[in-house]
């Protein structure tokens, strides 16, 4: 059983009180429940207020207090907040009455006054114990913070996390909530002394259970357990002269950095959100200076540490495209024949097999358009701001092509790919006369099937396993983009493949 793990804080002001939650919000989510205990007008109201509007990004957003109305939802953009008063319960029996117990599921939930009904509060939560501090003044204020459980892990890393922002430089900077991803990392933007910088909350990813070969499923596609690879390849980006952010202060054992803020100005516009052409052009000119150097496969880290780009092999592409075998055929109730398990196992390993003795080079992975930034007040190539790229790998050079050009979360036309296409083809045979369009043609459309089989896949299992069903609206149009790549004659039967055994995808929502 995990011990509980406490620590206090001296909160000055509301000022103090909000950087505290907003600090705790970006380590809790969906599940977690706090508690907020203290006298009348201790600050219990205060706290919970500040976090929710922070979750909400909107400093006015009207958040009463719920005395009298006993709960009060909110259904904010990265999960549904429940923020509950119990000073008017006489015992735990009343919970139920009022939607409390249980707790409702997949929400945060906030609940002041956890003393009315300590029985009926979860054994693994976060309480924040606030108290008057009148000789420092009449809105000063103290917090003990602790964990329980689980949660005690969460309270540990908060106490990292302020120490790592007061060594920044940070502690006092005005937090705004920046939006997620799919992963486990979480973001804040931090406006102080030193003009905006992002925070990154990046935890070191724990091994999952030994399914690929005695590893787990991302050791097996060589994804990022930690800080390091983002901190090595950004540096070694900016070094032959790209636009990933600076670091500026990195705690590489917790997984806490602080970066350059590289802005919000979108590579896409309009809703639903379509390529801003004069962009895509350049981050397609960015794609093929990228390739046209040949980069090292091991970059300087720290004095005396190196970090070494995993190469993007066999082993790890069939485990990605392993994907629709394990996630998407049973998520359409699709049951394999031995037989025809064998033959995707054989045809993939024919493609996959033509990789062999293509040119490597650094393929960030993500370079879409979630992940890139417009950066106007720079020039040619060094206007495509990066992000996301710490699961780079060595790997074939139309992969990131195949990225931005069939965007899994926006519609990219079929003319606007081959017209990009051949913008990059054009810039790489400029460069080198003797590369080779036809190859690299079939390369691509390799890729792209490789690319949207895993993403099928991968879709489906963050609906069925992690609750994430938002995601299946994009399956369509990864399934569009896989019949543009069955157009090449290299993918019949894979095409032949698909058509016998897949069902085609027909979830928006």
């Amino acid at each position: 059983m995990n011990e509980p793990f406490s620590f206090s804080v001296a909160l000055p002001n509301e000022t103090a009180t909000a950087e505290l939650m907003a600090d705790l919000a970006l380590l809790a989510g969906p599940g977690d429940t706090i508690t907020l205990s203290g006298d009348l007008g201790a600050g219990k109201t205060t706290a919970a207020r500040a976090m929710i509007r922070y979750l909400a990004g909107d400093d006015d957003y009207e958040v009463p207090s719920p005395t009298f109305t006993l709960t009060q939802t909110y259904d904010l953009p990265p999960f549904p907040v429940l923020h509950a008063d119990l000073y008017r319960i006489a015992d735990a029996s009343e919970l139920e009455e009022i939607g409390l117990s249980p707790l409702p599921e997949g929400t945060l939930s906030l609940i002041e006054w956890p003393e009315r009904a300590p029985e009926a509060m979860p054994n693994e939560r976060i309480d924040i114990a606030f108290s008057h501090r009148p000789s420092l003044g009449s809105s000063a204020r103290a917090a003990e913070i602790t964990g329980y459980g689980k949660a005690a892990a969460k309270v540990e890393r908060l106490a990292a996390l302020r120490r790592f922002l007061n060594l920044s430089g940070e502690g006092n900077a005005v937090r705004k909530r920046m939006a997620g991803d799919a992963s486990t990392r979480s973001y804040a933007r931090l406006m102080g002394d030193n003009g905006s910088r992002v925070l990154m909350n990046s935890p070191p990813r724990p091994d999952g259970p030994a399914i690929h070969n005695g590893k787990s499923y991302s050791a097996a596609v060589h994804l990022a357990e930690d800080v390091r690879p983002f901190v090595a390849l950004a540096n070694g980006l900016r070094q032959y002269g790209f636009s990933a952010p600076a670091v500026y202060h990195a705690d590489l054992e917790a997984g806490f950095l602080l970066l350059e803020d590289l802005g919000g100005a979108s590579f896409v516009q309009g809703s639903p959100p379509e390529p801003i052409i004069e962009r895509y052009h350049v981050a397609t000119a960015m794609l093929a200076a990228l390739h046209g150097i040949d980069l090292p496969d091991t970059l300087p880290l720290a004095p005396k540490i190196t970090y070494t780009i995993p190469e993007f092999d066999f082993d790890a592409m069939m485990t990605e495209v392993g994907l629709m075998l394990d996630w998407y055929l049973p998520d359409h109730d699709v049951t394999l024949s031995g037989m025809m398990h064998a033959d995707f196992l054989v045809i993939w390993k024919d493609l996959l097999g033509r990789l062999e003795t293509a040119r490597k080079t650094w393929v960030l992975r993500d370079f879409h358009s979630p992940n890139l930034i417009w950066l106007g007040g720079r020039e040619g190539i060094s206007r495509v701001g990066l992000l996301d790229f710490q699961d780079a790998v060595m790997g074939p050079e139309a992969y990131d092509l195949v990225s931005l050009l069939q965007d899994a979360r926006i519609d990219v036309p079929d003319a606007i790919e081959l017209s990009l296409l051949g913008r990059y083809v054009a810039a790489r045979r400029a460069a080198d006369p003797v590369f080779d369009a036809a190859t690299f043609a079939e390369i691509y459309a390799i890729m792209s099937a490789q690319r949207n089989t895993r993403l099928l896949g991968t879709f489906a299992r963050l609906n069925r396993r992690d609750g994430k069903p938002q995601y299946l609206k994009h399956q369509p149009r990864i399934w569009d983009y896989l019949q543009r790549a069955f157009a090449h004659p290299t993918l019949e039967s894979l095409k032949d493949w698909f058509t016998a055994n897949v069902p085609k995808p027909t979830a928006r929502i």
